[in-house]
Order: structure tokens, then sequence, then C-alpha cells
């Protein structure tokens, strides 16, 4: 058994709470970090079940199922209260139109007038109603399965709360911002806070989905957060609460995507005043069409006014588009990423400039060897051997890839039996004074570091042949690092971060959709310059600081641009919050989280890419509706005009270019079909269009090509099939 130390070795030695307090095992992998700590093997009790609680907020959310569906239908009965439908002018108006046929058909059925014609009309004004209402709900339930999910996550857990060093058990709702708890192996975190002590890996995948645990240690930016719900799985862990009960990450995530606190977006209000305009102005229209009947010695029923208005308003987009909004939200968060309003999900729709960190995003990250090449007149394998001496007791992932680049190319060396610096051997540490580390053992010296510096600790010139590949090594992008022998000079290790693979094509793709991307890095220009270059970028800063960014924020957005940015530090969180869109990675500092309107649960950087392209969805998912229903009432017009008016104006039979059997077939048709394609229309609303990178232009002449033309003729052929069917089996 080791005890706990900090990686960095800035902690030393953190000795045990107390006597039962366990001290880490480290696994024996855990020596050779090159591609970073791996997971624990051991499974800790109810890791299956979080698994599968993951697998199914993922999955099952999304599906539709007979509960989903069932507790759909009973929602859309429950909004058929008025005080709920005024929310929708348009199918409000709808439901109006229903009561007063409803009220027709009562008074005709009193009178003992024929009724079939006016209780058809009635049944399918209110079947419209319902189906609109059933498109809101469906979008709804969705969203609260995967509440219902993640309220199963948030139990009343147990908590060792400590007080003098003591343990005490109590409640995670007794937990207050600043406590100081202890969480063992295999218990689950009861409340969001910081990790003062203790270094163990975490489950988070009642939370993000993903079943490989994270490490978590103090006094990292990334490393530190944890959230309630989430189980230790190794080791022990002292954390400092950071929320009261009922403010913690996971109880504002149930609030999100269950969907009650849904605001509409500005363009969803904008909309939906137009909506309501085209509402009046058709039902001014539709009033005033009975005294033009009567002026002209013939009378058109209240029930055909009503089934006209019904036709002629914007319906189908009135119907479906609070659906259409919340499933943009709800594609996020299946998408592991937490919006905190429509209004953030939408801006991604708008963005037009991308800020991406270079570091962890554009590239790996890790720098590791990639070539080491002999200078001074040395052999290469003489350059060889001293870049692996110089990194034995270099456990970092440079230095251990290095250690595995140069035993590739041949070179061995003796080591310690946990893989470290052989026996008798002193480690010379890296510092950010020296920028140098190295190994000392029997007399003999090996160095590796910045060229300028160890040529400064040999008291030496640095060779030409070195000056030269230092500035080659630079200009492609890579770090350069001499590597000494006592008093030579011998070779440069080549440290290369690399570009991910199908960036170029990713920012290609960006281009596509008139978005400039901007590469932000420390790096000094020269390596910056190279690695926008490789990646594909359209511009670049080099050496910017964190204050930067924000500053470069607000720039693009003072010439009218819409700007997106990603981060996980505190010193993000300004930047984060001038975003337009700010996406914060859930591994990061609670500042930057409470800063940015999106958390990715994955913490993956990248992932501000697909989060643009949702955006889009939904603006062209909304766009496109819009368009088939604005064409859809075109065709209706000439299926319940002439029909409505031909006894009275025989010239519009021109208009009836349907040749529909009967005035009264032709309106009930035209009805039937607008309700039916509101419920034909949901599974799209909810999936969203079909989405590809292309110019603004392009995306709106294929939108009008396939939406605004097909909404135009299949109502043509929607109507004439209904109507044969009316007609056949003796409707009207």
């Amino acid at each position: 058994m080791k005890e706990i130390k900090d990686q960095q070795g800035e902690q030393g030695t953190m000795k045990p709470l107390d006597s039962s307090t366990p001290t880490r095992t480290v696994p024996a992998r855990d020596a050779a970090p090159v591609r970073g700590l791996e997971p624990p093997t051991r499974r800790a009790p109810g890791t299956d079940a979080m698994k599968e609680m993951a697998a199914s907020r993922r999955t099952g959310a999304g599906a539709w199922n007979r509960e989903m569906l069932g507790h759909a239908a009973l929602q859309s009965a429950v909004k058929l209260d008025p005080r709920w439908m005024l929310r929708n002018p348009v199918m409000f108006v709808v439901e109006v139109g229903a009561v007063i046929t409803s009220g027709y058909f009562v008074q005709q059925l009193a009178s003992g007038v024929p009724v079939g014609f006016t209780l058809q009309i009635s049944i399918w004004l209110w079947l419209t109603v319902l189906f609109a209402n059933f498109a809101e709900a469906m979008a709804e339930v969705r969203g609260k399965a995967q509440a219902d999910t993640l309220r199963a996550t948030r139990k009343d857990t147990p908590a060792r709360r400590l007080r003098d060093d003591r343990e005490e058990m109590i409640s995670s709702h007794d937990l207050r911002r600043g406590d100081l708890i202890l969480v063992r192996e295999g218990e689950i975190i009861p409340s969001d806070g910081e990790v003062i002590q203790g270094i163990a890996y975490v489950n988070e995948a009642a939370i993000t989905g993903e079943s490989a645990p994270v490490l978590k240690e103090p006094n990292t930016d990334i490393r530190s957060s944890v959230t309630g719900g989430t189980q230790v799985v190794s080791d022990w862990l002292k954390v400092r609460i950071s929320e009261d009960p009922g403010h913690t990450f996971l109880d504002r995530m149930i609030g999100l995507v269950e969907g009650a606190s849904r605001k509409k977006t500005p363009n969803e209000i904008a909309l939906n005043i137009l909506l309501s305009g085209l509402t009046i102005v058709f039902l001014l229209a539709v009033v005033t069409l009975e005294p033009f009947a009567i002026y002209s010695g013939s009378s058109v029923s209240v029930v055909v006014l009503i089934a006209l208005l019904v036709c002629l308003i914007p319906t189908t987009i009135g119907g479906l588009l609070s659906a259409i909004g919340i499933a943009g939200m709800d594609r996020v968060t299946r998408f592991n990423v937490l919006a905190t309003s429509g209004r953030a999900v939408e801006a991604t729709g708008d963005v037009d400039v991308l800020l991406l960190d270079k570091t962890g995003t554009i590239t790996y990250g890790n720098r590791l060897a990639a070539e080491i090449l002999p200078v001074g007149g040395a052999s290469p394998e003489e350059a060889v051997r001293a870049a692996l001496w110089s990194s034995l007791g270099d456990e970092t992932p440079e230095g251990t890839s290095i250690i595995a680049l140069a035993g590739q190319l041949g070179a061995t060396a003796p080591r310690s039996l946990d893989g470290g610096a052989p026996a008798g051997a002193e480690v010379i540490p890296f510092t950010s004074q020296s920028r140098m580390s190295g190994l000392s053992l029997d007399g003999r010296v090996w160095l590796k570091g910045a060229p300028d510096s160890v040529a400064a600790r040999l008291g030496v010139e640095i060779p030409r042949d070195l000056a030269q590949q230092v500035e080659r090594i630079a200009r492609e992008g890579g770090t350069p690092l001499a590597v000494a022998e006592d008093q030579r000079l011998l070779g440069v290790v080549y440290l290369k971060d690399t570009v991910k693979p199908g960036m170029r094509q990713r920012f290609e793709e960006f281009r596509k959709m008139g978005i400039r991307t901007i590469m932000i890095t420390g790096d000094n220009p020269l390596t910056a310059a190279t690695i926008a270059k490789e990646a594909g970028v359209d511009d670049f800063v080099a050496q910017a600081k964190p204050e930067d960014k924000i500053k470069i924020i607000r720039e693009q957005q003072e010439q009218g641009h819409m700007v997106a940015m990603s981060g996980d530090g505190t010193n993000d969180a300004p930047a984060l919050a001038q975003a337009d869109v700010g996406l914060a990675m859930n591994s990061g500092t609670s500042a930057a989280k409470e800063a940015a309107n999106m958390v990715d649960l994955d913490s993956n950087p990248t992932k501000l890419i697909e989060v643009v392209a949702i955006g889009k969805q939904l603006l062209i998912t909304r766009g496109a509706i819009t368009t088939f229903s604005v064409a859809n009432d075109v065709a209706k017009y000439f299926a319940i005009i002439p029909a409505a008016f031909a006894t009275a104006y025989p010239q519009l039979n021109a208009l009836n270019v349907m040749q529909l059997a009967t005035p009264q077939s032709a309106i009930l048709s035209a009805v039937i079909f607008n309700a039916l394609i509101i419920i034909a229309l949901v599974p799209l609303a909810l999936r969203g269009v079909g989405y590809r990178p292309a110019p603004a232009a392009e995306l709106l002449q294929r939108n009008l090509l396939i939406y605004g033309v097909g909404g135009l003729v299949l109502p043509f052929i929607g109507i004439k099939l209904v109507d044969l069917i009316v007609a056949a089996i003796g409707l009207a």
C-alpha cells in the first residue's frame, strides 16, 4: 500500500484522516503514464446499475413507447384548458371554433335538423387541437423521461460529515455549503463540491453516460469538481460542499430537461406574433364574408365559415411551433449537453464566429516525441542514449514518450522495479526557473530541456546545426528539447502536438456554413501559424493571455458577429459569460459552469462543433415547417373557397381544380387533411429536418424546393384522396 501523493509533487505525503481511512492502491500500469492514468479494473457496488441508468437516459428518453404515448395523449386532453391554450393564439382560435361548432351541433340536434356535417366538422376541429397538444406533450414527455432517470440518482444519500476530524453520519439533505465530507470507495457523493484532499476515481455514468471512471484530485481546475449522485469507485475523497440542497447541478439539470421553466426564444416570440397577426387578418376576412353573401342573395353557415377560418390560418406551424423548440433542447440534452435555456440552443444556430483553444480542442494536447536528432558531430546512437537516460526519472507523458521512442530505436537502460529511475540515481526535477530536467548517476549527468537553458548550464555555445533544428521544429509547430551527456550537447528531441484527425474537414464544413474559426493559443506566432495551417482554421491568435479571449469576443460582437467559445477554467468564466454561446466542460470549475449557457457533460471541447450543427438544425426545422405551413394554406384555398361560394358565384367553379365531389365534401376533406397533416409532421418536428453544412442561400433554396413546393403539391393530393374516401362512404 502506498500513501497518496500529489502528482505535481507539491503536496507531498498526505496523511490518512484516521486509522480507518484507506490509502490509495496504485495499479501497476499507473507507473507508466504515457497515455494518462487508466481507470481501475475493480468494480464498485452499484456500478452496473449506474451504467444501466445512463444507458436508459441516452436511449430510452428518445424512444417511442406505449407509456410515453399514453402519457402524451393524457396531457393532450389536460392542455385543452383555455388558460393553457391562450399561450398559443392560433390553436386557441381553433379551440374556440370547435366549441362554437359543438354548440351548433347541440342546437341542430334539439331542433331535429340533420347534424352529420356539423358533427364531423366539430369532431375534426377538436382533433386538430388535440393533435397540436399531442405534439407539444410528446416533446415534453421525452424531456420528463430524462428528468425521471436523473431524479432516480438524487436520493436521500447518507453523508459522512467531518467535524474536528470526526465523522458523523447525516442525511444528504442536511448538508450545507461549506460542510466537509468524506466519501469512501463504493459510496455515492451526496452533493456537489470541490475535492480538497485525496485522489480517487469517480464513476460519473449517471450524469455523463460514460462508464469509464475519471480521476479526481485537489488543486486542479479540471479535476477537483465533483457532482452529487456520482460514485467513488476507488480510494477516498475529502470534499467541501459547494451548494445547498435544491441548488445542486443535478437539481438544475432536472429542472431544465423537464422543460417546465422553458421560456420562448426571441425567434419563437417573433414567429408567434406573425402567426397571431395572420390569424387576426383571416378572422376579419372571414367575418366579413357573411354580409357579402347576404348582399349577393345567398348565405353561408357559421360552421362553414369556421371551417374556412381554421383551414386558412397557419394551424400547421401554430400546432408544431412549441414542439419544435422543446425538441431542440431535447436533442441537445440527449447529445449530453445541458442548455440553460432555449435561447442558448437557438443562438448556436446563428453563430458565425467560433473561438477554439488549440490544446485539447484542435490538438491532442500531450506533446509526444516524434524524432531524436543528433547534433554537434554526435552519432544517432549517442543522441538516443542521452535522450533515454535524461528521461528515466521523468514520469510526464513527454518523458515517457521519449523512453518509448528510444526503445523503438534500440536503446536500453536499467530501470527500477516500479519502472522509474535506476537504483542509486538522483533525479533532477524540472522547474520553471531551470527549464530542464535530467538524471545523475555515478558522477555522470544527463540533461534534457530548453536548448538555451541546457547550453547555459553546460557553459557552451549552441551548435549551429542545433540552432537550425530548433528553428525548423518551431516552424513546424513542435517543441525542441536539447539533450546532453556530461558537458556535451548531443541531440535534439522533436516533441509534436498532433492535430486531431478530421479537423481540417470540420473547419471546411464551417466555411461552407459561413462560420469563421479562430484558434487561440499561448504558443509563439511561428508555432501557432504552423498548427493553424495544418488544422485549416481561418485565423489564429498567438501568445494569448486569458484576458485576450474576452477582448476578442467583444471585438467580434461589435462587428455584428455571433460568437461561440468553450472553456473549463475559472479564468475562462468572463469570456464564457460574454460569448453568445459559452460551452463549459462538466469537469471544469463551478465558476466556468455558472458563467456558460451550456455545459458539456462529456467534457469534450470539440463538441462545440456539433452543438452549432444542432442549433442550425433547430432553425432550419422551424423554417422548413413554416414554409410548408404557408404553402399548405394556399392549396386549401382552392378546396374551400370555390365550394363555399360556388352557389352564389358560379364563376368560382373555375377554381375547383381538384374537381371535388360536393361543396360539403370539399370543406370536410380540407378540415380532415388540416388535422391529419399536424400529426403526420410530429415525428419530423421532434427529430428535426436533416442538416448538412452549406451556405445559407443554398439551404434556403433547398427548403423552398422541398417544403415550399411540397407544401403546395401535397394538399392537392391529400385533400383529393380524402374527398374520394368521404364521397365513397357517404360522409358528405
